[in-house]
């Protein structure tokens, strides 16, 4: 929809946008994606991915988007290394495409499609805890020039998002974003904030904002993986609802 052209989305394309002239420019990137779930940590291996386009019902145009970037074999096997040193069960898929977790944020912030790219699955099972720990298993990543974006969404009920657009009071949305912001932004030590992402459940409205919570996971990766605060760079409505994005 973003792509498309969709009002509501107005604000996260703007976002998506300028957010490169916030960062350095990456060597390589690597996206935990909303969209896949293994049994084990899986990574894109492929050389050069194919288009996935994980969706139905859309117009003819959203499976003609493109994505040209190259794929990283060497650096996803070097990362399912590093994830099994750390008894964190890990392998590759050599076949499977880019999915939208991935071709939608990267065609708004890298348009020419110049930097390597790789996915990286949820667990199947869903385990708050466990995506804890794969972000931790990465956090050697942080002495290299890679950027991690966990690509889901801070609110993903189906049901509520206003598909016209409208920006409507939700008092049970706000609450649950708000508690988002003081778990991951608020001055809290490493262990309260890790333990209150692995109860997130109890967090206002959390069922209401998540019925299903495959979204709201790979924020708890990039969590495990940073281990501090962040800073909060986006907080504005996207079909409707609001939604956040966080910065380590």
């Amino acid at each position: 929809m973003p792509i498309l052209g969709d009002v509501s989305h107005k604000a996260m394309v703007e976002f998506m946008r300028q957010l490169p002239s916030r960062l350095k420019k990456p060597e390589a990137i690597l996206v935990i994606s909303a969209h896949w779930e293994e049994d084990d940590a899986t990574l894109l291996g492929a050389k050069t991915p194919a288009m996935f386009y994980d969706y139905y019902g859309f117009p003819d145009e959203a499976y003609q988007i493109t994505y040209p970037a190259p794929g990283s074999p060497d650096l996803a096997n070097r990362i399912a290394g590093i994830l099994n040193q750390n008894n964190i069960a890990a392998r590759i898929d050599p076949q499977r495409g880019f999915d939208h977790g991935l071709f939608i944020p990267l065609k708004l912030m890298y348009p020419q499609a110049d930097i390597p790219a790789i996915q990286l699955s949820l667990l199947r099972g869903l385990d708050p805890g466990a995506h804890l720990s794969l972000g931790a298993g990465l956090r050697e990543l942080m002495h290299e020039n890679i950027l991690v974006i966990g690509s889901g969404f801070s609110f993903h009920n189906m049901r509520a998002f206003s598909w016209q657009g409208a920006n409507t009071p939700d008092a049970a949305n706000d609450e649950f974003q708000n508690w988002l912001i003081e778990v991951c932004a608020g001055p809290l030590s490493p262990s309260e904030r890790k333990q209150r992402l692995v109860d997130w459940q109890k967090a206002p409205f959390a069922r209401y904002c998540h019925p299903r919570e495959e979204h709201l996971l790979p924020l708890h990766v990039c969590v495990g993986m940073a281990n501090k605060a962040a800073t909060v760079i986006f907080d504005d409505y996207i079909l409707g609802k609001r939604g956040l994005a966080f910065l380590w």
